[in-house]
């Protein structure tokens, strides 16, 4: 199963964000990696640069690999709309996703880790593929035998209320994928437009 496993830390200082979780870290060095650490003599990125480095953050906060990145990507430009907002409304729609914000899972590594092991279901059937696009009304929840099982569900924290696009049902540990989210409702630090431009070139 392609994923990245990689130092986290090291692509948190590349952004200067805690898109992996390691926001600690930064506090103590948030220069860019490099043996020669803060160098006066960096040169302004250049439009390109600006452009794929928001497509990597976009990759590395969401754990999709470039070929499935280009296919999210060309399906949001068959969507009608707006091409980058549907691009992130389709990667909030992954399964791992959803999993993560629903609270049942404290990083989009572990939700991906709870998913590909059955432990999640989508109306009541196992799905076991991370990248699971959910339609508006889907249901997920965990599966029956694992409700007992505290390693699992001791890590469960509750929907966070700003995520308004799903529904968390604490007493049958299961969540509804209400709608896909507006784009000024998701609170990834995201320039898609960026994104878009490097792809039209």
């Amino acid at each position: 199963m392609a994923r990245y496993t990689g130092p986290k830390t090291r692509i948190c200082r590349i952004f200067g964000e805690p898109i992996l979780g390691n926001g600690k870290y930064l506090s103590k060095n948030s220069n860019p990696p490099g043996q020669h650490g803060p160098s006066k003599k960096r040169k302004a990125p250049g439009e390109y640069a600006l452009q794929l480095k928001e497509k990597q953050k976009a990759k590395y906060t969401y754990g999709v690999l470039e070929k499935q990145f280009r296919k999210t990507f060309e399906e949001a430009a068959r969507i009608k709309g707006v091409t980058g907002e549907n691009l992130i409304k389709l990667l909030e729609a992954r399964l791992d996703n959803a999993v993560y914000r629903l609270g049942m899972s404290p990083s989009r590594p572990g939700a991906r880790q709870l998913v590909s092991h059955k432990h999640i279901t989508v109306n009541g059937a196992v799905v076991n593929i991370p990248s699971y696009q959910l339609q508006p009304g889907d249901i997920i929840g965990v599966k029956e035998k694992d409700k007992g099982n505290t390693a699992i569900t001791s890590v469960f924290r509750g929907k966070n209320a700003k995520f308004s696009w799903l529904d968390w049902n604490e007493a049958e540990m299961s969540g509804t994928f209400v709608a896909y989210p507006e784009r000024e409702s998701v609170p990834e630090n995201i320039k898609e437009q960026l994104i878009v431009e490097l792809y039209s070139k």
